[in-house]
């Protein structure tokens, strides 16, 4: 990255990215939990959860790779408005579908693969887009303020579609998403600046497989980037039942109302703002791989304390220090990527990124989703925790990772 990529008033063009970045996942965030509780009390299956979760994340392992390519090749602002415009019109057509009457569960199963479609399209762009607009020694705080926002949504989304399904129905908020993605495009659209980056400018001379394949090329012959995704897809493995079985667990547990699942949401949300606010002031440790590797060990001492829940409100508790623990885990795993790839190669290695993400939690979810029917999900969750806080240990011991996490000169500048 150049300074000359950088916008001049950058502060206030990443307020206002954010500001249509949030807007948008407010409305999604409805759209999320609505459907995963309507799947979740309506059939209380642990295959049909695993079936929803695996139709929301395949379609974004599918186009990872692909759509990496094209935040390398295109302008990555018109890509994030394609995608929120696709997800916002399929979200139209379901609202109407409901509306007439056809109400079927696998209506939402495609929309979640609509969504994970979308998604798969967005998150390289957003990825590869932020060094563009943001400093590099900024990177850091700004991140970690995107996480607070996000976690903030998480709390206000799981309250106000909760009181939606209370006052109304399913339809009014697949409309309010409609209403928040079509602001969101809006607002980029005509408020945003940002300079489209030196690859999208060029005439592109090569296929796309071609550009594919160098940037895996690229992965392969970076010592950190090789390291730093074999760690991530074992840890996202790991994570399948803490993510997305609890939600079971609890309806079993303690018990299948709406409140409850919506107080285990916000007791996340409410760590993750927290989290989000800790690494935005602290920034975490000087080396990267330490705040990573403490993190971890957190997560999994919290993933081990949710197999034995004894109580729903010391299980609240857990989660919020899990979901403390989590911006401070991806806000310095998201810079060093932004820190250390090459500008053009961003797009598609945050694509690889998206790829690991996207199936390593579904290919976890095909083995303990159907398993938790079967076993105890305390017992799934007691053996990832020990199983992640043991990876954990291992990350904080690799040499090339903790070589990679040492700060940039740009942020040792900043420090003094």
């Amino acid at each position: 990255m150049t300074n000359r990529t950088l916008e001049s008033n950058w502060v206030r063009n990443i307020v206002l990215f954010l500001s249509s970045q949030t807007t948008s996942l407010f409305g999604s965030s409805l759209v999320q939990y609505a459907m995963m509780w309507h799947v979740t009390l309506t059939t209380k299956s642990g295959l049909m959860m695993t079936l929803y979760i695996i139709c929301g994340f395949i379609p974004t392992f599918i186009l990872s790779p692909i759509a990496g390519v094209w935040a390398d090749r295109y302008d990555r602002k018109k890509l994030i408005v394609i995608a929120d415009g696709m997800i916002a019109f399929a979200t139209l057509i379901l609202a109407i579908l409901f509306l007439l009457g056809y109400q079927q569960i696998w209506l939402l199963f495609v929309m979640a693969a609509v969504r994970a479609f979308g998604a798969g399209i967005q998150t390289p762009a957003v990825g590869a887009i932020l060094p563009q607009i943001v400093p590099k020694d900024k990177l850091t705080k700004v991140n970690g303020i995107n996480g607070s926002i996000q976690a903030i949504m998480m709390f206000v989304a799981p309250m106000a579609s909760a009181g939606l399904l209370s006052i109304s129905s399913i339809e009014i908020i697949f409309f309010i998403d409609v209403i928040t993605a079509a602001l969101a495009i809006v607002m980029l659209l005509t408020l945003v600046k940002v300079s489209v980056h030196e690859k999208a400018l060029e005439q592109q001379t090569t296929s796309y497989f071609s550009d594919f394949k160098e940037g895996l090329l690229y992965v392969k012959n970076h010592a950190f980037l090789k390291s730093f995704f074999i760690f991530f897809a074992v840890f996202f493995l790991l994570m399948a039942p803490v993510s997305f079985l609890t939600p079971l667990q609890v309806a079993r547990t303690f018990g299948d109302d709406v409140w409850r699942l919506t107080a285990i949401e916000i007791a996340f949300s409410i760590g993750m703002m927290l989290g989000g606010v800790v690494i935005a002031i602290w920034g975490g440790f000087r080396n990267k791989i330490k705040t990573l590797a403490l993190t971890g060990i957190i997560m999994g001492a919290c993933t081990i304390a949710l197999g034995v829940p004894t109580n729903f409100w010391i299980y609240l508790t857990y989660m919020a220090v899990f979901g403390v623990a989590m911006p401070i885990f991806n806000t310095p795993a998201t810079v060093l990527l932004q820190e250390k790839v090459e500008e053009h190669y961003m797009g598609r290695v945050f694509g690889v990124m998206g790829m690991i993400s996207t199936s390593m939690m579904p290919l976890g979810m095909l083995v303990f989703g159907p398993l938790s029917d079967m076993v105890r999900i305390e017992w799934l969750l007691l053996g990832t925790g020990l199983a992640i806080i043991i990876l954990a240990f291992f990350l904080s011991k690799n040499k090339v990772l903790l070589t990679a996490g040492e700060p940039t000169t740009e942020e040792t500048a900043s420090s003094v």
